[in-house]
Parts: C-alpha cells; structure tokens; sequence
C-alpha cells in the first residue's frame, strides 16, 4: 500500500542558473521508518470502515537498539561545498599520523575545533566535496546495456574512473607547453589511456550514515542521498529531483536487519530581494550599455551611404578542366559598364592565379587553384526612365598554359555576367580559341607555342568600345576548349533596403530591369554557344575529303 506515497523516479535533473553557485541551499531531512510512523504514509482510510487508527500508537524503543529522538531522525541545512564530517571521518583524523595531505592536516584542525566548541551538529548526514578523494561505486559499475551478464569494456571502467577537472584550475599566461599538442603517430598505449572524456565540473556528494546505534562510521553503512554536479555554464544536475510535492524518496538497507529509511531534498536557497534584483537589472543594463559602446567604437561614425546599388563580391576561382596542355593559370578581369558604374580605387578588378599542374580526374584532366579574389562596385542610378539601358559587369577570364621550355600557349577565353541575385553561386564558364586551318598552324603551337590571340579581350562578348549596331565575326575560326570554375560569393547594399516605401518601390524597378538585362545576357550566351556550335559543323564538313561528298562535288548535307 506504500508503494503510492514513495518517489520512484531517482533520475537526475538539469537546471540552469544565473546566479553564482554558492547561493544554492539544500535541506535534507532523513528518518528511519518503523512500524508505527510507517502507517502514518499509508492512504486515508474510508468513512465507515471499522479500522483501528494504529498511528495513534507511541512508538517504542526498538531492539536494534536506536533511540528514536536523537538517531531516527535528522535535518541539516547544506549549502553549495559545504564540509560535514561523518563519524569516519571523526575518528580517522583525529589521529595525527593518518593525516598526509595538506587538506588532510586542515580536516583535522576543523575537527579538534568542533570538538572543542561541543562537538558535530550532524550524526547521520554529512558530505563529500570536489576536494575529497571519494569515488561512488554505483557510478562506477553502471550497467551500458540491460544484459543482465554485461562485462563491462575498457572504455567503460576508464569513463566511470576518470578525475574529473576542477573549475579553479587555470593555466598560467604565456606558459610553455610540456607536451605537445598534436601526436601525430600515437601508440596502441596512448590511445587506450587518452580515449576518455574529461569535462571540467565541480561534484558534491550528501551521504547518509545509516549503521544502527553505536556503530556509526562504518564505510559498508553509506549510501549516497543525493549527487549535486555543476559546470562552468551554470548547469546544474541534481540526482535525484528536488522532492518538492512528488513525497519522499526510500532507501533500504541490507544486512540481517534490514531497515527502511525515507528523505526529502528541498532547495531553500534566498529569494533575491527587489532592491538586489533591481540593482543586478541596472548593472546589467550598463554593462549591455557599455558593450553596445563598444561595439560602435569598432564600427566607427563614417559610415558609408551608398547610390542606388552597392556590390560586394567575394570570389574564388576553383578549377579548370578539359584543355589540352598541362601547367595552366588564368587572367582573369571585371568589365564595368561605362555608364553609372564605378569602382573605388584601392580595389583591382583583375588577377592572375597561380599556376597549377592538373591531374587526372575520369576523362578530364582538372586544375585545383582555389585561388581568392575581391571586388566592389557601385551602381548610380539617376535617369528613372524605364527605357535607361541597364548594364550588370561582366566577368572575363583567360586560361594560358605554360611549358617547361617556358613557353605560352592561350587555352581559351570566356566570360560570364555576374550574379544579379545576392548569395553564394557556382558558375562553370565555357571557353574557346581561335584557330588556323592546317597542319602548319598545329605544328607551330605545339613546338614554339606560337598562336592566335585576341587582341581585346572583350571581343568574347560585345566589347564596350564597339559602337556600331552589328558586330560582324565572320572569318574568325574558333575551337571550343575547356571550361573554368568560379564559386561567387555576392552582398549587395542598397537604399531600397531601408524604410522608405517609395524609394524602394523606385529601387525595386531598377532591380527588376537589372535582372532583365541578365536573362538577356543569357539568352545571348546560349545562342553564341549555338552559333559555336553550327561553325565548327561546317569547319568538320570543310575538313572531310572531297571523294566523300556527291559526284555533282558538293557535300552530302
């Protein structure tokens, strides 16, 4: 019938404090249960049932010997580290030769002084603190699984042995190192005696004495009440829950007298007062006050207002596969368009990579660079006319191999607009050469490294000097090569972003035609791509011998 009453949930509890640690009070009250006080925890009886109320009944001394005003029962107040001996402990420092430690020498002057100012106020309940050379059995042979024959491994007995570190251990500034950081060939040794996890927390035990009278402090009568670790964040872990409304937790002895005992753990820590409260609520409040200072500081006041757009990209040029020669690096360069474009003058809108050997990767052979690059432009923005052409930078890249005759060979050329959407981006752009028909042209590139190059290399696409209406490639051969890799990073700053509705209203045209413009400029790679692709079909067909086309000469289509 006592199994309703008792508090079977003995797991532990995590909460999370503010305040410093050592405000944290616990009273612990512990009492033996007999055969009279027991009944007192039993559920109400029924109106009208004939039943004896036996928790009238005057309990009587037992003949285990207790005495049930002094030794039954006991309450103690602990706060956070707080020491209290146990009759063991009594006993074995009191004798000076048993001491070997300087905490060892320091208990023992506590004691001579309680002994001398009449003696321990606690009998049963005492503790074991951080400093106290306390392992607890029951952590140690925890079980991993539900096997009821489970043997422990390795890892196991060396998790459940390990000294946990303390919170006040600090290592000395600018201190040498004695072992080093990184084992790069670590034995079979080191690894067993290293795999193990080593957290930085403070840990309190509340022990309970539970001999019967007279034999007090014997180490086969403790019993762990309750386990109290905190770290460096405020955690706390209590083991078991504070009792609170949810009754009082059992323990029950083992021996030819077996006897049950109950305690309850409460928190009765001091409540902040409001004066406290409010005077921690203004120093927070300055000292956010003061870091908010601090962080304008670091911003400075000459922030910068923008135009209409102001773009920041952080670029990486990745690879480039599928060219013909070995040891490639790439020139690469930012077009502005003329108009209502700028750049500050501190930033390079142009770089050269390293170069870099390729290696073999399936059926391409593929170039690593990784290499880094930053750029930033502004977009002012004046004429509101929805007819204003609108221009977004344009990316050119070169891709030239080198030999070890120290000769220069161009690989390919390409461009790509730039993002017009903000976020990461990865664009592969597609490259090609121009070309000489013939074996003599061949011939000259692979001795000499001699051949054909752009003068401008905006000619790619529509160069920004070209003024005319049609731009006319014809008579330019060209080869498609490979193609260049380029993760972009983009950030753009603009007025639209701020509060005024219709300023960004205004801002979000220009935006919107800028976005325009690139799926324009799209459209437009896609049909040179098909043009590409048409000529290099009528070079292939120029190519073929004339006894393969039809007897009237011409090719069969």
């Amino acid at each position: 019938m006592a199994e309703n009453v008792w508090n079977t949930d003995t797991g532990e509890a995590v909460y999370r404090s503010r305040d410093p640690v050592r405000n944290l009070r616990l009273r612990v009250h512990l009492q033996r249960i007999t055969s009279s006080n027991f009944l007192r925890y039993q559920p109400v009886a029924q109106p009208g049932k004939d039943l004896i109320d036996l928790a009238t009944f005057t309990p009587h001394p037992t003949a285990s010997g207790h005495r049930p005003d002094e030794e039954e029962e006991e309450e103690v107040e602990i706060g956070w580290q707080e020491k209290l001996f146990s009759q063991f402990e009594v006993d074995l420092y009191q004798n000076e030769a048993a001491c070997q430690s300087p905490l060892d020498y320091q208990y023992r002057q506590e004691i001579l002084k309680l002994e001398r100012s009449g003696g321990r106020k606690n009998r049963r309940i005492f503790t074991y603190t951080d400093s106290d050379r306390y392992t607890n059995l029951e952590e140690h042979c925890q079980k991993m699984t539900t096997a009821a024959n489970e043997v422990p491994s390795f890892l196991v007995e060396r998790t459940a042995n390990v000294r946990r570190r303390r919170q006040d251990r600090r290592g000395m500034e600018g201190g040498i190192l004695k072992s080093r950081i990184v084992t790069w060939e670590p034995s079979e040794e080191f690894i067993r005696s290293n795999h193990v996890i080593n957290t930085p927390l403070q840990t309190m035990y509340i022990m309970a004495d539970l001999g019967p009278y007279g034999k007090l402090g014997y180490k086969t009568y403790e019993h762990v009440l309750c386990i109290l670790k905190v770290d460096s964040n405020g955690v706390i872990t209590v083991k078991p829950d504070f009792s609170g409304l949810k009754g009082p937790y059992r323990v029950e002895t083992e021996g030819e007298k077996q006897e049950l005992w109950k305690y309850t753990i409460d928190n009765v820590s001091s409540l902040t007062q409001p004066e406290e409260e409010e005077r921690e609520q203004r120093m927070f409040k300055d000292l956010y006050g003061r870091h908010k200072e601090y962080l304008s500081s670091l911003v400075g006041t000459d922030f910068e207002m923008v135009g209409a757009l102001r773009l920041f990209v952080n670029g990486e040029v990745v690879s480039a596969q599928g060219y013909e020669y070995d040891n490639l690096y790439v020139h690469f360069f930012v077009e502005l368009p003329a108009a209502k474009w700028s750049s500050p003058e501190f930033r390079q809108l142009s770089g050269v990579t390293q170069t870099c050997a390729t290696k073999s990767l399936g059926m391409d052979n593929i170039a690593y660079f990784s290499y880094p690059f930053t750029f930033e432009a502004f977009f002012l923005h004046e004429d509101e006319s929805a007819d204003a052409l609108l221009e977004w930078p344009v990316l050119y890249c070169e891709v030239r191999s080198l030999d070890f005759w120290q000769r220069y060979r161009v690989e390919g050329y390409g461009a790509v607009v730039l993002p017009v959407t903000p976020g990461s981006h990865t664009l592969t752009v597609s490259t090609w050469r121009p070309m000489e028909l013939g074996p003599i042209a061949e011939m000259r590139r692979f001795f000499i490294g001699s051949s054909l190059e752009l003068e401008d290399l905006t000619y790619v696409r529509i160069p920004g000097t070209f003024k005319g209406e049609r731009l006319s490639r014809f008579g330019l051969r060209t080869e498609t090569t490979g193609s260049v890799t380029f993760r972009l990073h983009c950030l753009q700053q603009s007025r639209a972003f701020m509060e005024s509705s219709s300023l960004r209203k205004r801002m979000r045209s220009v935006l919107d035609r800028l976005e325009g413009f690139s799926q324009r400029s799209s459209i437009h790679n896609v049909l040179e791509a098909f043009h590409r692709a048409r000529r290099r079909m009528q070079e292939a067909r120029d190519r073929l011998p004339q006894d393969l086309g039809s007897p009237s000469g011409t090719l069969v289509s």
